[in-house]
């Protein structure tokens, strides 16, 4: 895989599987069916000494669940992997898709649009939310989206 890091703030080394011995895989179709699917995720495992996650942190987690597979379906050709890992950080997301067209952070990091010029506000967003993205483009064709977002 072709590795392209479009923001990281450490360094973490993550290895991408399409399932894992204590998870069955997982079919994602649907921004929505993440969204549940992250929410069961979070819900059953997380295990903090601080506790349950923020009511923000959860909201900030599924918006970027919602952009990440909205923006594979729109623009990836469909989802071709989903997979969702709880670390003592937060959840590294990923979403592979059939397109090896990166995004690109024309706004800058986290920056809105000024005008709507075709682009939306997803990527931005992601940025926005997430501490650590990458972007990896697949020897198999596609690429995945790897993002950390942050749980407190």
């Amino acid at each position: 895989m072709e590795r392209h890091p479009i923001r990281n703030r450490g360094t973490v080394s993550v290895e991408i599987s399409p399932a894992r011995a204590d998870r069955p895989p997982v079919t994602i179709t649907t921004a929505a069916a993440a969204r549940r699917y992250v929410r069961s995720v979070v819900g059953e495992r997380w295990r903090s000494p601080g506790g349950p996650p923020t009511e923000e942190s959860m909201i900030d987690l599924i918006l970027v669940v919602s952009e990440l597979v909205t923006n594979a379906v729109r623009h990836g050709g469909g989802i071709a992997g989903f997979d969702v890992t709880l670390t003592p950080e937060g959840v590294w997301l990923r979403v592979r898709d059939y397109s090896t067209a990166v995004p690109v952070g024309i706004h800058g990091h986290g920056a809105l649009p000024r005008a709507h010029e075709g682009s939306g506000y997803g990527w931005p967003l992601i940025n926005r939310l997430s501490t650590e993205i990458a972007v990896e483009r697949c020897a198999a064709g596609g690429k995945t989206i790897s993002v950390l977002v942050p749980l407190t």
